[in-house]
């Protein structure tokens, strides 16, 4: 019967311990479940009071900007010239030139020495750099003059030359034209056959030393037309 108890009061501890478990875990739960609840509230409360205080500061900030804007219309209004000086200061600060004028003058003069120097160390180096390249084709375009001198001077004596040549050609040409014309009247004279051959001949002679002639001369005109003397 002793055991009996000893079985029975064995297999009741087990089951007693689970059932404090499960009491204490719905017991931590509930409490875990009234805590959320509680904070959301709290919350929610929180920011429905603030809420009211937020939407009076955004009406405030938005009546303080609504009177700023009237406030520069009516001033805008009453004085025109103070509304024109602004508008032109605007056009001016938009233009490239007058905007780094007032740079130079106002912000600009807040930068380094050093910064100042080292622009203006660079501008130096490229300034020296294009007088540098200025030199280089300064002296290619001397040596191309100094040939080109040389040519022309060549030329120039050629030119002359030929120009005294085609004109001792045109004198030698005129006289033997002036002989042939000579030959042409003696043969008039003559009615031989033979002479009206010969005649012909002199004749053909004659208007082939006039074309070469005129031929000459034009040469010697366009050598003329180049400025050399002939």
């Amino acid at each position: 019967m002793a055991e009996t108890d000893s079985s029975s009061s064995s297999d009741g501890e087990p089951s007693q311990s689970l059932a404090s478990i499960a009491e204490n875990l719905q017991r931590s739960a509930i409490q875990s479940a009234r805590t959320v609840q509680h904070s959301s509230s709290t919350h929610f409360r929180a920011f429905q009071n603030f809420l009211p205080e937020a939407v009076s500061q955004y009406r405030t900030y938005e009546d303080a900007f609504v009177n700023k804007v009237k406030d520069g219309l009516m001033i805008a209004k009453e004085n025109p010239a103070v509304s024109a000086g602004v508008a032109i200061s605007v056009a001016l600060l938009a233009m490239r030139a007058p905007r780094r004028f007032l740079f130079r003058h106002t912000l600009g003069r807040f930068q380094s020495e050093e910064a100042r120097y080292a622009r203006i160390e660079k501008n130096v180096k490229d300034l020296n750099l294009s007088v540098d390249l200025l030199k280089k084709e300064n002296a290619k375009l001397l040596q191309r003059t100094t040939l080109a001198e040389k040519e022309m001077k060549y030329g120039h004596t050629e030119l002359v030359s030929a120009g005294t040549q085609f004109q001792q050609l045109a004198k030698s040409a005129y006289k033997v034209e002036t002989r042939a014309a000579d030959l042409l009247d003696k043969l008039r004279y003559i009615p031989s056959r033979e002479a009206l051959a010969l005649r012909a001949e002199v004749a053909s002679m004659a208007s082939n030393l006039k074309r070469q002639r005129f031929s000459l001369n034009k040469r010697i005109m366009k050598i003329n037309e180049l400025g050399v003397p002939v």
